[in-house]
């Protein structure tokens, strides 16, 4: 089902926010997922530095 709610101002997109929160904590709840209990995710920026890195690794081979 698609549909689209008519918001406007900061009251109605914040009200929707928290709602849709919300709506997904509860979802996860039901399913045994607690957020709080999950790994910290690592950061993003490690794994694009290590792959510039390697590329630039690759990059200086090719050239010998």
């Amino acid at each position: 089902m698609c549909w689209k709610k008519d918001l406007k101002g900061d009251a109605d997109i914040s009200k929707e926010h928290v709602d849709n929160n919300m709506a997904v904590r509860k979802i996860l709840k039901e399913r045994g997922v607690k957020p709080e209990r999950l790994p910290a995710a690592g950061d993003v920026k490690k794994p694009e530095r290590k792959l510039k890195t390697e590329e630039k690794k690759l990059a200086k081979g090719r050239k010998k």
